[in-house]
């Protein structure tokens, strides 16, 4: 389901050009031109795909039943809810025939990923600032479409299901799980397990607070979206596409902060890491002053649940990135209080 965490997916394994030009022939998408693996793609589900009608992204061999399905649904819905470029239309294919397994089909977004290196030599320190400050309002805009009740989206009922429980019991759950799994791979003490719980805690009146939740698209970063320059001089770059929400559901909308502000520090670029949270927070500050009032508590306790992830798949995998033998509480409080320092 869409709050499930995944750290492996199986690929696409061999794919022939004739069984290729079968899938387009499926949807009538033109005669086949020239295809390639996508460089960041999704866990190896992804294959750009250029066609005499134009280019494509095809995804394939999901990594659960209805993973399409439910991805098909959120950008149906958002494209009706914001104006933000999303991969329409959005078609599936459930049969495994031709591929092997079932597929979905979608246009090529225009414009560029963050990261590419020609694109990041030809910016300025303003158009940093500024693309600093879109990925701030695209997260506003994201976030305005709200529900009553913290849940995720299941492709079978068709429908939003809530959580069983509340958001904060769904929430501080998971944490928890993930926090005693990384024991497997692992030293966690009991310090540090006393130290989680002293987090939780502290922020559990923020969460309980509102009873309104909002969409979390789950994975807002780099990979997963695509800008250009924009044609407005008041608005000098514009986000030209928003993909990929197998992670999305319904809860506190500050979750979405987590991995730019981490991709900026990691840069070594803690005023762009600043700058990006401050907007955000003056823009939710203007429009919901309660959820503004619990900004900085919220976001401790999602860069927490940040930290516990990273640390948990760093350790099994033994890409340790720093030192081995510092204890994980004291690892996640130095990064915690080092972000939320940047709001000051």
């Amino acid at each position: 389901m869409t709050t499930r965490i995944y750290f492996a997916a199986n690929g696409l394994g061999h794919i022939t050009e004739h069984d290729l030009q079968q899938a387009l022939d499926h949807f009538t998408l033109g005669t086949l031109v020239h295809y390639q693996r996508t460089a960041q793609g999704v866990m190896g589900q992804t294959l750009l795909v250029q066609t005499t009608q134009g280019e494509f992204i095809l995804k394939g061999n999901p990594l659960y039943n209805g993973q399409f399905l439910e991805e098909q649904f959120f950008v149906e819905q958002l494209a009706v809810r914001t104006s933000i470029p999303v991969p329409l239309p959005y078609h599936i294919h459930k049969d495994a025939q031709p591929l092997g397994w079932s597929y979905a089909i979608m246009p090529k977004l225009p414009g560029c990923h963050l990261y590419e290196p020609d694109f990041q030599a030809a910016m300025t320190s303003q158009d940093h600032e500024d693309i600093a400050d879109l990925l701030a309002e695209t997260l506003t805009h994201l976030h305005h479409w709200k529900v009553p009740d913290a849940g995720e989206y299941d492709p079978v009922a068709d429908k939003i299901m809530p959580f069983a429980g509340s958001y904060l019991d769904w929430l501080y759950g998971s944490i928890r799980h993930w926090l005693h799994d990384a024991e497997k791979y692992s030293v966690i003490t009991d310090a540090d397990i006393r130290w989680v719980d002293e987090q939780l805690k502290r922020s559990e009146s923020a969460f309980l607070a509102s009873a309104v939740h909002e969409f979390v698209m789950g994975d807002f970063k780099v990979e997963n979206f695509l800008i250009q320059k924009g044609a407005q001089p008041a608005s000098p770059w514009k986000l030209s596409g928003l993909f990929d929400f197998t992670t999305a559901y319904f809860g506190d909308g500050t979750a979405d902060l987590t991995k730019m502000t981490a991709r900026y520090l990691r840069e070594g670029q803690p005023d762009l890491a600043a700058r990006f949270l401050r907007h955000y927070r003056q823009l939710i500050c203007a429009d919901d002053p309660e959820k503004c009032a619990h900004f900085r508590s919220r976001l401790r306790i999602h860069l927490l649940y940040q930290r516990i992830l990273w640390w948990g798949e760093a350790k099994a995998t033994g890409q340790v990135t720093w030192e081995d033998d510092l204890p994980f509480a004291t690892w996640a409080e130095q990064y915690i209080e080092r972000v939320l320092s940047l709001l000051d």
